[in-house]
């Protein structure tokens, strides 16, 4: 399979971007936000949604994970809600990446991770790629979401 390279600037990009980023993981020393180069990055452990819809992985033995690099320029400023950016060993789930628009083009990106924590971006305009960087690897769980009517990312904006 070939590596993942996308590239977002506008809203309906990030939808497909965050779509292909849902269960992504990550630690805290794996995020920083660079003030002087107005830049976020973060590398992840993608989930491969497309292999395991596909049911690629049927015979392989299990589903597939791959470390891809996530980035965001034209970024003013960003703020961590209910993430300890000093515990930099602790291991986040990515749910969802959405954008609210201020005076467009500018706007908000906000990362939404498992149990409530969230990065916000806020940022001129979007500009974001994300890419895949290697090999993937087996993993034999796949993610799970309950069908339980309760949206964490609406509960985090």
């Amino acid at each position: 399979m070939e590596l993942l390279k996308l590239i977002a600037l506008d809203d309906e990009d990030l939808t497909i971007m965050s779509a292909h980023l849902q269960d992504a993981v990550l630690l805290v020393e794996d995020m920083a936000f660079i003030p002087q180069e107005r830049r976020f990055a973060a590398i992840v452990n993608r989930f491969d949604w497309v292999s395991a819809t596909e049911k690629r992985t049927a015979n392989g033995g299990g589903y597939e994970r791959r470390r891809a690099a996530l980035r965001f320029e034209k970024v003013m400023n960003a703020q961590f809600r209910q993430l300890s950016l000093d515990n930099k060993g602790d291991a986040l789930e990515l749910l969802a990446v959405k954008f609210e628009a201020a005076t467009l083009p500018s706007g908000y990106v906000t990362l939404f991770f498992a149990g409530g924590g969230a990065v916000r971006l806020h940022v001129d305009c979007i500009e974001a790629e994300l890419r895949d960087l290697g090999p993937i690897w087996k993993t034999r769980r796949k993610p799970e979401h309950p069908d339980d009517g309760n949206n964490d990312t609406e509960a985090a904006s």
